[in-house]
């Protein structure tokens, strides 16, 4: 069994970078298995599908807009996730649409899709998360590890 972890967002632009400051923390916190690869996926959309490839299970960490207050975790799985990439937050996640769609069209899709998501509270130039959502970043890794231990993943603490 292989796992992607892959965040996503542009670091330049606050709330947008909560994908990859997630992968960053979980990297801080944890040691993960060889089985589970942590990828900071930034902008790059349709340059991430050779990562696909031999990947049984996806999980997506990102900001999106789902009109809800500010800092707002959510878990998206199986078609709702194309949908909630449809409304575009930003730039990347025409990227994160069209790059599910080709690795589908290829046969290189993963089994299982989940996203683990923030309402943002701002997507404007700068380097630092919103209150709200870098107080929402200890949650959705505490989820992420559930995720996990979901499909049977330990992660072992790095003190």
């Amino acid at each position: 069994m292989s796992i992607l972890i892959l965040g996503l967002g542009n670091a330049v632009m606050t709330d947008d970078a909560f994908g990859s400051r997630a992968v960053e923390a979980l990297a801080a916190r944890y040691r993960f298995p060889e089985e589970v690869v942590l990828l900071d996926g930034g902008t790059l959309g349709l340059d991430l599908l050779p990562r696909f490839e031999g990947v049984d299970r996806l999980l997506i960490l990102d900001a999106i807009d789902m009109g809800a207050t500010p800092g707002t975790s959510f878990r998206l799985v199986g078609e709702e996730v194309p949908r909630a990439f449809a409304s575009k937050l930003s730039v990347h996640q025409m990227g994160v649409q069209d790059l599910l769609a080709v690795a589908e069209l290829q046969g290189n899709l993963p089994n299982e899709l989940v996203v683990w998501g923030v309402q943002p509270s701002s997507i404007e130039m700068g380097l630092e998360l919103s209150a709200q959502v870098r107080s929402a970043l200890p949650e959705v890794i505490e989820r992420v590890r559930g995720e996990l231990q979901g499909w049977g993943v330990e992660l072992q603490p790095i003190f």
